[in-house]
């Protein structure tokens, strides 16, 4: 393997992994190697191309690659197609603002032809940024191949889809009061109405409707839209509600109001402001006139309007109790006054406001305005009338176009619908075959969304989309759904290559009654773009026309996920559409995520910047972070994610940069093995699955036990179980395994055991590495392709490997819970240690732990490592709670003091008075009798404290668990913690000097007072071991590397100075006796002899020559055809400390 840099930037990485990946075009090679694999199907629901992906885009993109990357790595066939979404409102809003059109007319005056072709024009305007943020956030998916709604073959299809329907008497024509956005010019579907509530400031008006049988007593009603006033044709009253007439005080004007809604009238009502006349009630006042404000439908209207309706949808929780009625703009109000015959099927519905929201003929006191603007207008002139009683205004919630973010009206236009209502139960049937994640979204959300499902409104009166194939007579009688291009071009003679608007509006079709009953000519109307997307399963396939064997094998979906959004978007949309052709549910399972917000909890919003770009994210952080991020929070749960760049952050340190550093720990293990014993390492994984060393047995078992895990939970689409999971282990390899085999990997219990940990870390940071791949899938490629280059018959991309397979005989389950009990004993150590300021450098006598009865065994087998862990002489593992714990109880008020009643406070008293053995006992039976009542352990918390010497010890619990540390330091321990400290400053000098792990060095001390001196004399052989190589008293005249300077014991009154140097080890020569072999040899110089055999020995590896002169003693040398033998430890030395020796003994000889 090679050698692996100290640092790494994980973007600069991932552009390197993408162009890596691009040369061996890695995506459509794991498509091949995969044929003939069980298909997984996905469909990817198309966004449109007009606005730059944001981080709902990432989120829902990284689920999809997650799972689709999985499924590949799991042993199926996974294609992955892009498609867009290129029809609608967002395209022709662009437009409208680029062209400055405003109404209907502006299109019309510019011509079909034109305003479409600079549609299509901007259609794909972000495609290229759309492949390069969805190419750098590491998804796979084919974009070349992808679909577009407004390819003809798309459109075709869904004309198919049209003809299935209308065949199936599905479709039909009606007037409806919708959603209307007069920003769009268009009416809205009821689930897109719900997009986008905000809240708005309203009027809130109460106004007077004088009785015909008596103008001096005045109906109220109150409502928030001024503007609907001129169309009202009726008011409505509830039948069951009891109304009062009163006269008002002040005004001494007479109102009759609900009974219970005077607050509409008055602030705090109260007899002075009011006197009671009479209670009526509303079915009573059924059919009584009143006098209208405006006069404009008098004429049409008066013989059957203006007067009182019932109808129960009137309540008395809002407003006078009476309820205006303008059924052009209430969905309520048109079925109200349809009922009672004010108006009438066919008739055309008074309605004087046109699709730019502005007023039109017979309003001719505010015509032209838009009808918010003319609220303050209405209201002078409700004043001027005296029909103004109450005028406030009303903040509430309110929808706004999801598009144009302009107030949405409610309007009756003439539509296309489809009858959802008749096939209602269907719907709710097709649901049941579906798993989502979580099932919360579909059992709560999504059903109760399909249990008060209407008729979906299909068209809208656009232009910029697919047209509806439906062609109709002039009276219309004749009707005529086209469900194909053969079928146009049998009917109307053409068949032209695009199907816009522009191309077949002017196609018209005989009357089949006869040329008297002219021609038939399409309905002016396009599709929403929601039936559009809600069409993709069979549109993108251009289905049933091709591609028919394809598309029944990969229908339904295996996997589709989208946003909390799409429940009423595109994931009602495709069930419906499915549904009603297919009679089944478009997809099997289902992730729905939550929403991302902005640090702050507000929406994202580009105008206050408030959050981060995504492309800094991914060019300071890097795609796999984002990635880790995202997909390990509440968002995958369909909760919402207030997104933090310090989250981002905090996967790189927490999580990648670990990782990172246990792969190169790894790397540098494999050198120093290496380098070290002259053998290249052999991976073996069976060296690491038969390890006796219980660390290897943890790390294997934990290893083994998440890829069952992970296997389980991604088979039910769980990314919130899994991702933290995997998380977790990463941290137990290098905070836990790592960290306690340090030693023994760098060969310090023996080169065997080095091997057998190497492998052993080597098998499971390989395992992660392959699971890790679907999540983070560039930083899992970077180890690879390292890591591979020790593996047999090793593929080219890890993305190309299956997932592991549970190695069953790995799994160790009491190891596990061994483990895991030692490393809550030493958490709760630490915790001890930092809230006693007591530094893991100082040593301490002694930890006691007192367990439940069954884990002394398992955890006195790791005794030794809890001894070395937290730094202490002694650990003492018991689960005698006699000896430590102390017990009482804490009465529950909640529950006791409802049934004590006035016993309540002495039978607390009583329970406060429990000795530990009265607990104890307490505990045994379950129950106690306390003054006549029985106290059970539901009704108290069992309270554990720590009963030993308070000074001496402190205590931390967790659960069932206690760890006690003696905290009090003695002289006695000086030695350890100095040689501990030492120990620390040597790795840090290393750590600072740059020194690697494999390179060959040597330190040396020097004590500056005598205490230091004593401390060291007996600590030498320890702090050797530990640091692993030797520690020697004085650095000869050699430069050091690097030098740092005393180091303090704090808990000491004496200062102790120790002066460390470190330097790189490397063979130096005794010049002297170099001097007398060429003198011997009879060379016509000594010096020059000198020079060249230093400069031989210098350009040798350390580690090759260390070993050559280990094993054979001496170093042969051909010079001037003579063979000299230099001999270790005389002429050649391997260390300074070496020379250091030889030198004393040479001035003693001389």
């Amino acid at each position: 393997m090679e050698a692996v840099p100290e640092s790494i930037s994980f973007p600069k990485t991932e552009e390197a992994i993408i162009e890596f990946w691009d040369r061996i075009d890695a995506f459509q090679t794991s498509l091949k190697l995969s044929e003939g694999r069980p298909s997984y199907s996905f469909y990817d629901g198309p966004p449109f191309a007009t606005g730059l992906p944001h981080y709902g885009h990432i989120l829902a993109g990284t689920i999809k690659d997650t799972v689709t990357r999985y499924a590949h790595q799991t042993g199926h066939h996974v294609p992955r197609k892009f498609g867009w979404d290129t029809h609608g409102l967002p395209i022709e809003f662009e437009i409208d603002k680029d062209l400055g059109i405003k109404t209907r007319e502006d299109v019309l005056k510019l011509g079909i032809r034109n305003y479409n072709q600079a549609c299509r024009s901007i259609v794909l305007r972000y495609a290229k940024e759309w492949e390069s943020t969805v190419k750098r956030t590491g998804r796979w998916i084919d974009f070349q191949n992808g679909y577009m709604t407004m390819s003809t073959s798309y459109m075709e299809s869904e004309w198919w889809a049209c003809k299935r329907l209308f065949d199936l008497n599905l479709v039909y024509r009606g007037y409806k009061v919708m959603p209307f956005s007069t920003g769009c010019k268009t009416p809205l579907s009821n689930f897109e109405s719900n997009l986008n509530y905000k809240d708005t400031s309203d009027p809130s008006v109460v106004v007077s409707f004088p009785l015909v049988e008596d103008p001096q007593v005045k109906l109220l009603a109150w409502t928030t839209t001024p503007w609907t006033l001129p169309s009202n044709l009726a008011l409505c009253v509830s039948p069951n509600l009891t109304y009062i007439k009163i006269i008002d005080k002040k005004t001494k004007e007479t109102y009759i109001l609900c009974e219970t809604r005077l607050t509409a009238l008055y602030k705090n009502p109260g007899k002075n402001d009011y006197e009671l006349v009479e209670k009526i009630q509303g079915k009573d006042l059924a059919g009584k006139k009143y006098q209208p404000i405006f006069d404009y439908f008098v004429e049409k209207k008066g013989s059957v309007g203006f007067k009182v309706l019932l109808d129960d949808y009137v309540r008395d929780d809002s407003g006078t109790g009476i309820v205006h009625q303008a059924p052009a703009f209430g969905e309520d109000d048109f079925r109200v006054c349809l009922v009672n015959g004010v108006i009438s099927t066919g008739e055309e519905i008074p309605c004087p406001v046109d699709s730019n929201g502005n007023f039109t003929a017979p309003v001719q006191e505010f015509l032209g305005q838009y009808v918010k603007d003319a609220d303050k207008e209405i209201k002078k002139v409700l004043k001027d009338k005296g029909r103004l009683i109450r005028n406030d205004q009303i903040v509430h919630s309110y929808p706004f176009c999801w598009r144009s973010e302009t107030p949405l009206i409610y309007k009756i236009v003439p539509c296309w619908f489809v009858a959802v209502e008749k096939f209602k139960a269907n719907l709710l049937v097709s649901l049941q075959d579906t798993y989502w994640v979580p099932s919360f979204v579909k059992e709560k959300r999504f059903q109760n969304w399909l249990n008060d499902a209407k008729d979906w409104a299909i068209s809208r009166n656009r232009f910029w989309g697919t047209p509806i194939p439906i062609w109709v007579s002039d009276d219309g009688v004749d009707k005529i759904c086209i469900g194909s291009l053969e079928e146009l071009e049998k009917l109307t003679g053409e068949r032209p290559d695009d199907i816009h608007r522009e191309n077949i509006d002017h196609l018209t079709i005989p009357s089949p009654r006869g040329p008297e009953f002219g021609v038939l000519k399409r309905t002016e109307e396009v599709f929403d773009c929601w039936f559009e997307s809600g069409s993709m399963p069979f549109a993108q396939f251009h289905y049933p026309f091709e591609n028919k064997d394809l598309f029944e094998r990969t229908f339904p979906a295996d996997f589709v996920a989208e946003g909390l959004d799409q429940t009423r978007g595109w994931f009602y949309t495709l069930l419906v559409i499915s549904t009603a052709l297919f009679g089944k549910s478009p997809y099997k399972n289902l992730i729905c995520n939550g929403l991302i917000l902005a640090q702050d909890g507000k929406k994202m919003s580009k105008r206050l910047k408030n959050y981060p770009l995504p492309t800094l994210i991914l060019d300071t952080y890097g795609a796999d972070a984002l990635r880790l991020y995202l997909i390990s929070s509440p968002v995958v749960r369909a909760e919402p994610l207030k997104f933090a760049q310090e989250g981002v952050f905090s996967v790189i340190k927490d999580v990648l940069l670990p990782w990172f550093n246990a792969y190169r720990f790894l790397v540098q293990s494999v050198h120093f093995y290496e380098s070290s014993t002259s053998t290249k390492f052999q991976l073996n994984v069976e060296d690491a699955l038969s390890s006796k060393d219980i660390m290897d047995r943890w790390v294997l078992s934990e290893s083994a036990s998440l890829v069952s895990f992970v296997k389980k939970e991604m088979k039910d689409y769980r990314l919130y179980t899994v991702v933290p999971r995997l998380l977790r282990f990463i941290e137990q390899l290098t905070n836990w395994y790592v960290r306690f085999n340090r030693k023994r990997l760098r060969g310090r219990r023996g080169w065997e055991e080095a091997r057998v940990s190497i492998n052993c870390l080597f098998e499971v940071l390989y395992t992660i590495t392959r699971m890790m791949a679907p999540f983070s899938p560039f930083f899992s490629e970077y180890l690879y392709q390292n890591l591979k280059r020790i593996v047999p018959d090793a593929l080219e991309s890890i993305h190309y490997l299956m997932f592991p397979e549970v190695r069953q005989g790995a799994i160790n389950t009491q190891i596990e819970e061994n483990i895991a009990s030692m490393q809550s004993v030493i958490v709760l150590g630490r915790l001890i240690r930092d809230k006693c300021k007591l530094p893991l450098k100082n040593p301490l006598k002694e930890l006691i732990a007192v367990v439940k009865p069954g884990q002394e065994e398992g955890l006195n087998e790791l005794k030794h490592r809890i001894i070395e862990e937290m730094n202490v002489l002694d650990v003492i593992i018991t689960s005698d709670e006699k000896s430590f714990i102390a017990k009482s109880v804490s009465p529950i008020a909640s529950k006791l003091g409802k049934s004590l009643r006035k016993d309540a406070k002495p039978v607390f008293d009583k329970l406060s008075q429990l000795t530990d053995a009265d607990v104890n006992e307490f505990i045994k039976n379950q129950k106690i009798e306390i003054l006549g009542h029985t106290i059970t352990l539901e009704d108290v918390d069992v309270v554990r404290g720590f009963k030993g010497d308070k000074g001496t010890f402190e205590a931390e619990w967790d659960k069932d668990l206690l760890v006690v540390v003696h905290i009090n330091p003695d002289a006695s321990l000086q030695e350890e913690g100095f040689a501990r400290q030492v120990i620390n400053h040597v790795q840090k000098l290393r750590k600072k000097s740059g020194i690697q792990l494999n390179d060959p060095i040597e330190v040396f001390f020097e004590a500056k007072n005598e205490l230091a001196q004593a401390l060291l004399k007996g600590k030498r052989e320890g702090i050797s071991q530990a640091i692993g190589v030797a520690f020697v008293p004085e650095a000869p005249t050699a430069v050091p590397v690097f030098v740092e300077t005393q180091a303090t014991l704090p808990f000491l009154k004496e200062n102790i100075e120790v002066q460390i140097r470190i330097r790189n080890l490397a063979h130096t020569c005794h010049v002297p006796s170099l001097l007398d072999i060429g003198r011997r040899l009879n060379v016509s110089s000594p010096e020059k002899f000198a020079e060249h055999v230093q400069s031989y020995v210098a350009s040798r590896s350390y580690s090759q020559l260390a070993t050559t002169l280990a094993t054979n003693g001496t170093l042969d040398l051909h010079f001037g055809g003579q063979t000299v033998s230099l001999l270790n430890a005389k002429h050649i030395f391997s260390s300074a400390s070496q020379r250091a020796q030889f030198e004393d003994l040479f001035e003693a000889t001389k």
